[in-house]
């Protein structure tokens, strides 16, 4: 899956301030999960920044930081910040 429009860089410190509230269908990457977990594994283990496109109620939005856990609906990123995983479309490294 290749992510073809052109999303809105934001910093991870903005997204507590994003609505995630409209039901949205977001078309997810197959190995979205796959994804999860490795981004994971880099920032627990090398502190490597990742690529994390996701849609909020008003658009696409890449955000570039460190993934540091993850559960059955949200990942925790660097600094406590919370992003739900069903608006998440794909992770890069």
């Amino acid at each position: 899956m290749q992510t073809t429009l052109q999303p809105e860089l934001i910093q991870k410190e903005l997204i507590s301030t994003l609505s995630f509230e409209k039901k949205s269908e977001v078309e997810q990457h197959p190995n979205l999960l796959d994804q999860i977990s490795h981004a994971t594994r880099l920032g627990n283990t090398y502190h490597s920044k990742v690529s994390i496109y996701f849609n909020d109620d008003l658009g696409l939005k890449r955000v570039d930081t460190t993934i540091w856990a993850f559960g059955a609906k949200y990942i925790c990123l660097k600094g406590g910040v919370w992003l739900p995983i069903n608006r998440i479309v794909e992770i890069k490294s």
